[in-house]
């Protein structure tokens, strides 16, 4: 792993202040977007700039979006154009941007007022990472806080190729690049999940420096892409294959994560209650469980009938919610 340098000096204070470019891709979250806007705005190191580029909304957020940038209080910029994905919409907000780090925040999330200072110094001392990232909550429409990845998650900092093709991965509202990382890896605007590949090409650059601190909050409502399974691990599995090659990984071991990822997938079907949907994947891919407890554990939830696991879900939520309450910005 490489090592982060023992000291360096930080940047002057107008350099900080020109230090991030931000870029707000929107699509149908007019109850939403005021909200993650103000986050924007709120933070304690403001951005250069804001670009907002709305992709062919059906809904009202063009206008919420134009009547909220009057009080934006950094040059901002605001598109508002047809569909053209939301790879294709972040690589036209890169092109747009000249701060030395790059963020985005999806138009239902939320950042801190911390969140980008935090990044920032960060990357500062940590010459050698591609971006940072951190952990997050996860809220629900109503701004419940019903989860937090500093519960489960096993995540790494330095070297995360593995922790990635184990199919463990920042969530991207957590997420702040530096520029120089992006100007060789884009977003993929044929893949259907856009932040994978890109993660993966990213790992064989450089480190991952990670700060354990919750500076975020990831929304999950009916409309979030990451709902749609099959799409999910379909994507994982075709952006595995094409930056097999950047990571140097053989068939063999190409073909132990792949495996892995199936096991994956299984796991998280049957938490859906997509039964019939994990046992097709779960029987070829049993090799992939990394401990006996993690396959017993897939198997027994096949054998509970999905009301019981349903409840216990709910249950887990109300347990989070109870424990960390509603967010407060």
């Amino acid at each position: 792993m490489l090592k982060a340098p023992a000291s360096v000096t930080l940047a002057t204070e107008t350099e900080n202040a020109a230090a991030v470019s931000v870029v707000v891709p929107s699509f149908n979250h007019a109850p939403f977007i005021e909200r993650t806007l103000r986050s924007v705005f709120r933070q304690t190191l403001p951005p250069l700039e804001l670009v907002v580029i709305d992709d062919g909304s059906r809904d009202d957020s063009p206008h919420i979006i134009e009547r909220v940038l009057r009080d934006c209080p950094v040059a901002c910029d605001f598109i508002a154009r047809e569909n053209r994905g939301l790879s294709a919409t972040l690589n036209e907000g890169f092109a747009r941007s000249r701060g030395r780090y790059f963020a985005y925040l999806g138009s239902d999330d939320l950042w801190f007022p911390q969140f980008l200072q935090a990044r920032f110094q960060v990357l500062e001392a940590r010459p050698r990472a591609v971006l940072a990232y951190g952990n997050a909550y996860s809220i629900d429409a109503a701004d419940r806080i019903i989860d937090c990845t500093g519960d489960w998650a096993r995540y790494r900092d330095g070297d995360v190729r593995r922790m990635l093709l184990e199919t463990l991965a920042p969530l991207s509202p957590t997420v702040v690049y530096r520029h120089d990382a992006l100007r060789t890896h884009r977003w993929n605007e044929e893949a259907g999940l856009e932040d994978y590949e890109l993660y993966l090409r990213l790992s064989a650059e450089g480190e991952f420096a990670f700060d354990p601190h919750v500076l975020s909050a990831w929304r999950q409502h009916g409309y979030n892409t990451s709902s749609n399974l099959r799409l999910m691990l379909r994507e994982k599995l075709d952006a595995q294959r094409r930056a097999s090659a950047s990571l140097n990984l053989s068939a063999k071991e190409l073909a132990e994560f792949q495996t892995l990822a199936r096991f994956r997938g299984a796991q998280e079907f049957m938490r859906r209650g997509e039964k019939l949907e994990a046992l097709k994947l779960a029987s070829g891919n049993w090799r992939g469980a990394q401990t006996n407890v993690e396959a017993f554990k897939l198997l027994a939830g096949l054998l509970v009938p999905h009301r019981l696991l349903a409840r216990r879900q709910a249950q887990r939520r109300d347990r989070a919610a109870a424990h960390y309450g509603s967010l407060e910005m």
